[in-house]
């Protein structure tokens, strides 16, 4: 018996020893093709030598200061990188361990920056049911995931949320893309305006919606509305890349494909690679400057924040994504995925939606496709996948809830940026089999 408090007491998951590339081993020698990255984290797969003798150098150099006494070379070197590489004036990079630490930093600047321009009546949150910013209160409160609220519902802060822009479910017979867009984007106009324009900081989103929802893209033009509501009542828009930023949606940062430029951008995930745990709250100037110009300090830290080791991977594995020109590659290997999975899947019964952008790439599995309806939750659907899929050598991330919180199954697949041809049509099949699989011993069941 172990002493590891596990995710689920009730298994054993295998042991991993070993990463080859795309692929991880287990004790038993058993190989599993990681379809999903983890939780779409390995974008560069598990046995990437440059960024592991870029964390070797760094700790035979230095392992550790803390940021209330130095800062490190490491860390200057990739908050240099990433402010280089942001989109517009956002310049200012606040480095932490991952990506809840990242959402939970950015509320807490919104607010401080308020209150260092003389205006601290703005506290006001607001984001978009079926969205997810990490599990630390603070970025639970600012998520729509209502399974995963639910247990901690006494805990929350109250934040306002909005509806998600999901085309697939929400938008309406006869709605255009452009008609459905605006129609979600102004609900954030109507709830600003309830709450006060001059109580509300900031609102949350992510470009294309990740775990919730299963790889969701906004429509054309929702974030341009958006960022038209955020200015026209001084309110700060945070786009949270965690999982969809840092090369997965073919650029890396996923809201300059948006035709946008937030004041607060939350990183994590691929800036690490699976490598370090880091994340990163890129603020713009004009933020920066106003606690430079007020207090001087941001309320707000922690132990591990800057983290030279961590911070060394994190400059590995930019200069990866971007002077090996993987992010490049990315838009060319996730067509391929999308029409490999459109092959297999675009006539599948079960099969609703098949969705995302780049290599973040989602299905929707539904009892009947063309009423849209989905399996009753009881039936497990999205567990049954799962497992299925591990006993057959593929790691996904399927979810529940895709609809309201309680109904809807889909399959999250985030691959990492190296993977071959050979790998992708391996993923693919071994995915169709372990749903047909688990839709039919669910039916069995029932």
């Amino acid at each position: 018996m172990n002493h590891v408090f596990l995710r689920h007491t009730k298994t054993s998951p295998p042991v991993a020893v070993a990463g080859d590339g795309c692929w991880l081993i287990d004790s038993e020698g058993k190989r599993y093709l990681d379809g999903s990255g983890g939780a779409a984290v390995s974008c560069l797969g598990h046995s990437d030598r440059k960024v592991i003798e870029a964390v070797k150098a760094q700790m035979d150099a230095l392992a550790f200061a803390h940021t209330g006494f130095f800062t490190s070379e490491a860390a200057e070197a990739v908050a240099d990188r990433l402010a280089a590489e942001a989109p517009g004036d956002l310049d200012r990079v606040f480095l932490v361990s991952g990506g809840s630490e990242a959402v939970e930093a950015a509320i807490k600047m919104a607010r401080q920056y308020f209150i260092e321009i003389g205006q601290p009546g703005r506290h006001h949150v607001i984001a978009r049911w079926q969205s997810y910013h990490g599990n630390t209160l603070g970025a639970l409160s600012a998520g729509g995931n209502r399974s995963r609220r639910a247990l901690y519902e006494p805990l929350l802060v109250n934040m306002s949320h909005i509806s998600p822009c999901y085309a697939y479910r929400l938008r309406e017979e006869g709605e255009s893309e452009a008609d459905f867009g605006r129609r979600v984007a102004d609900e954030l106009d109507a709830e600003i305006r309830r709450l006060g324009p001059e109580s509300v900081a900031a609102f949350i989103a992510e470009p294309v919606v990740g775990a919730t929802l299963g790889a969701v893209p906004a429509v054309e033009g929702y974030f341009r509305r958006i960022r038209e509501i955020c200015d026209e009542h001084g309110v700060l828009f945070i786009s949270d890349e965690v999982m969809c930023g840092m090369g997965r949606c073919g650029a890396l940062f996923t809201s300059a494909q948006e035709g946008v430029t937030p004041d607060i951008i939350a990183v994590a995930k691929g800036l690490g690679a699976g490598y370090q745990p880091i994340g990163a709250t890129i603020c713009s100037s004009r933020i920066y400057e106003a606690f430079a110009a007020g207090s001087g300090f941001f309320q707000h830290g922690h132990t591990y924040m800057g983290h030279p080791a961590a911070a060394a991977a994190a400059g590995a594995v930019l200069s990866r994504l971007i002077d090996d020109g993987l992010v490049d590659d990315v838009q060319s290997k996730g067509e391929k995925f999308a029409a490999a999975l459109t092959d297999r899947f675009g006539q599948h019964p079960h099969i609703g939606d098949i969705r995302g952008r780049g290599l973040l790439r989602g299905l929707e599995i539904v009892q009947d496709r063309e009423t849209k309806t989905p399996f009753d939750p009881a039936l497990g659907i999205n567990g049954r996948v799962k497992k299925l899929a591990q006993q057959a050598g593929l790691i996904c991330y399927p979810g529940g809830g895709t609809v309201d919180g309680r109904l809807g199954d889909h399959v999250l697949l985030a691959p990492a940026f190296i993977i071959s041809d050979d790998e992708i049509a391996f993923l693919v099949d071994m995915l169709a089999t372990s749903i047909d699989r688990a839709i039919q011993a669910a039916q069995d069941a029932a």
